[in-house]
């Protein structure tokens, strides 16, 4: 019988580079003691580790708090290691945490949180942590937390898109926790007015009603969009029009990410889709980190809401 449990995964980043620059035993035993520090902060703050994996850990508890708990401990304390590391050896922890119904089964765990908090320590950056919208709400209950929204992602293998949460750990490191009152923003649309996206690329400035959708951005001469780059797809992205919101979907080979204005996390999409709000950027078959990317500005507005 499944029991309610919030789920941590912790893995380090840019392990191989890691390897290949200490070599494999030396490599092995920083790691090695690396993951039985992140298994000694979640057991300290009444988690129970599940494994290890390579350099990541799987952790459960029973209450949220001390989950978030545990993973903002790892970051702080990991910053300040980092600043004693040679920069070309610095490797980071990034972390999922998800709330949710969980089996346990001959002392391993299983479980759709358990998927779920993995999959977004697969998508965060180094030092980042993020979280399913049940993990912040359930945290909120008790702490104060300061979170970005990432918007509402789809992920492989869930029906439906998850509203996504980064922690904003590094502020006040001094204070025992986080302390701001978290709201948690709206992304209902508001069907009040009509509601437009504006998109910019290079010269090109269009602007699209809602009615309008879906568009395409890509290479084919016939996309609304056009971004004549050997690395994008000919159709490479689609905005389309889903419960009042603008979704952007990845048909790409080779991927597109996305930021929010105001955040300095990315979400890669490979074939998955995410809702747009706001105002932002797109890059398609390239890294926004990368400054040859070809990239699309992004603004949504609605004009003639009714109050």
């Amino acid at each position: 019988m499944g029991v309610q449990a919030t789920v941590v995964f912790a893995d380090l980043s840019d392990s191989t580079a890691f390897f290949e620059t200490l070599g494999n035993e030396k490599a092995t035993a920083t790691i090695t003691r690396l993951t039985q520090w992140i298994c000694g902060i979640c057991e300290a703050q009444r988690g129970r580790v599940v494994k290890t994996l390579g350099d990541g850990v799987l952790a459960v508890f029973q209450n949220p708090v001390d989950a978030a708990d545990a993973v903002i401990q790892m970051q702080r304390g990991h910053r300040i290691r980092l600043e004693q590391w040679p920069e070309a050896l610095r490797m980071e922890i990034k972390s999922g945490v998800a709330h949710g119904e969980v089996v346990e089964v001959d002392g391993d765990c299983y479980g759709d949180a358990v998927n779920v908090a993995a999959r977004l320590s697969d998508l965060a950056g180094g030092g980042e942590i993020w979280a399913t919208e049940s993990a912040v709400r359930g945290i909120d209950e008790v702490h104060g937390l300061r979170f970005r929204s990432l918007g509402s992602v789809s992920l492989r293998g869930k029906a439906d898109p998850l509203t996504l949460y980064k922690v904003e750990w590094e502020e006040d490191v001094a204070s025992d926790f986080l302390t701001q009152q978290a709201v948690l923003p709206s992304m209902a649309a508001d069907h009040g007015g009509q509601s437009q996206i504006q998109l910019q690329y290079l010269d090109q400035s269009v602007r699209f009603q809602a009615r309008e959708l879906p568009l395409h951005l890509g290479r084919n001469e016939h996309a609304e969009v056009v971004v004549n780059d050997p690395r994008v797809s000919r159709l490479h992205a689609r905005i389309e029009l889903r419960s009042g919101g603008f979704v952007l979907v990845d048909l790409s080979s080779f991927g597109t990410w996305l930021r929010f204005a105001g955040s300095d996390s990315d979400i890669a999409l490979r074939r998955d889709e995410c809702q747009l709000h706001g105002s932002g950027e797109i890059a398609l078959g390239v890294p926004l980190g990368d400054v040859s990317a070809p990239t699309v500005s992004f603004a949504i507005s609605t004009v003639g809401t009714l109050r």
